[in-house]
């Protein structure tokens, strides 16, 4: 069966459709500091308004423990949607309570309810008090059309229950991120490289292993390398270390070279003192971070600017390149040249060049690019990795994806 998308529902004119989006956006003192989710949500509802459809949105946002916690409102989204979208965003301060019947009651277009998590049956363990939510949820629409791409690999009521409650189907960019991991995993464009980054090696162990037969290249930054490193046997002072993933490491090292793969491991890195933007810092070869005058107190923050420019020589040549993780701690100013050069380098491939969402996301737009400089940028970090190992994802076969 493929993917059932918005046409498959019928004329929406008259309708109400329930709109599964991911608003899951950063926050910092009640304000949004990056609306790149918002932004991709809104074609979809462009879409359903021009056909004539009722709008009711929900979305998570952080990870309340089941109840209500102002400091994960989605009202901050609220007003951001209706400023993209042009009208006003009617509010609900509950999720299925008497707001949200009012608001849902309204004449409003567009109707946004609050955080899904703040009730407890959103993400319940148990199938029946999900589905019990669902069915509070579908009682608002006509339809529902799924379209938070972040959350499609958690069996969550509004995700996976609610679909199978009311005719369902995959809105627009659930179908535009699907069509660019298609292009990554089905016959790339060679050369292909995949750049990882990011703090622990155990989060991208599946993606390492899927990709390895399919990469003419991969590119390893931020805190795994120095699993890497330690795989290679040196020492990496107080620098990230997962030791007990050194073997798994040396294994992919190992099949990478029977395979012909070229693997980077960064020749030199950005050696600190201390962890924060005003520590002493020096650039040193990977192999002597030990040998710096911070001695085995050394803390890798970055990988080094010969090791950047190696990766953007091999993304230069590349016709599709992921890239998921930054390559050192970007927030923080000394270590962020490692994560700007990779993603320079990325908006420069003649191909197809994907963020992979996540932190790579949101440190390309804090150093300073636009989204339209890449090729994709993807809103689910952990929905695009498990896509990418070959998992499963029960918010994609609820809508007919196999």
């Amino acid at each position: 069966m493929a993917l059932r998308t918005i046409e498959s529902l019928g004329a929406l004119s008259g309708k109400t459709v329930l709109l599964r989006s991911d608003l899951n956006v950063p926050l910092k003192d009640g304000a949004i500091t990056d609306d790149g989710r918002i932004r991709a949500s809104v074609p979809t509802i462009q879409a359903l308004l021009a056909a004539g459809a009722k709008v009711v949105a929900f979305s998570h946002l952080g990870r309340p423990e089941g109840a209500p916690d102002a400091k994960y409102s989605l009202a901050p989204v609220a007003e951001r949607l209706g400023e993209l979208l042009g009208e006003s965003v009617r509010f609900a301060t509950d999720t299925v309570g008497e707001s949200a019947r009012e608001a849902v009651a309204s004449d409003a277009r567009v109707v946004l309810l609050e955080n899904l998590r703040f009730n407890p049956g959103e993400t319940a363990k148990s199938d029946e008090e999900r589905a019990a939510f669902a069915a509070q949820l579908a009682a608002f629409g006509d339809v529902l059309v799924s379209d938070g791409f972040g959350v499609v690999h958690r069996k969550q009521a509004s995700v996976y229950e609610l679909a199978q409650q009311l005719p369902s189907a995959a809105g627009l960019l659930i179908a535009a991120e699907l069509d660019v991991l298609d292009r990554l995993t089905e016959n790339p464009e060679k050369p292909y490289a995949v750049v990882l980054g990011g703090s622990k090696v155990s989060d991208k162990l599946g993606v390492i292993a899927h990709l390895l037969p399919r990469v003419d290249a991969l590119l390893i930054g931020g805190g795994m390398l120095f699993t890497f490193l330690a795989a290679q046997g040196h020492k990496v002072g107080k620098s990230l270390l997962e030791v007990d993933q050194i073997e798994t490491v040396k294994g992919y090292i190992r099949e990478a070279e029977e395979r012909g793969i070229e693997l980077l491991i960064p020749t030199d890195v950005v050696v600190a003192s201390k962890f924060g933007a005003d520590a002493e810092h020096v650039v040193t070869a990977a192999d002597a971070i030990e040998q710096t005058p911070f001695g085995a107190e050394g803390l890798g923050l970055d990988i080094g600017p010969d090791t950047a420019a190696a990766f953007a020589a091999v993304i230069g040549r590349s016709r599709t390149v992921f890239w998921n993780g930054p390559m050192g701690v970007f927030e923080l100013a000394p270590f962020a040249a490692g994560t700007k050069a990779v993603a320079q380098a990325l908006t420069e491939v003649s191909g197809l060049g994907v963020v992979g969402g996540g932190d790579s996301a949101a440190a390309v737009r804090a150093l300073g690019f636009n989204d339209d400089q890449f090729g994709h940028i993807s809103t689910g970090g952990g929905a695009s990795l498990e896509f990418l190992e070959g998992k499963k994802l029960p918010g994609l076969e609820v809508l007919g994806w196999q």
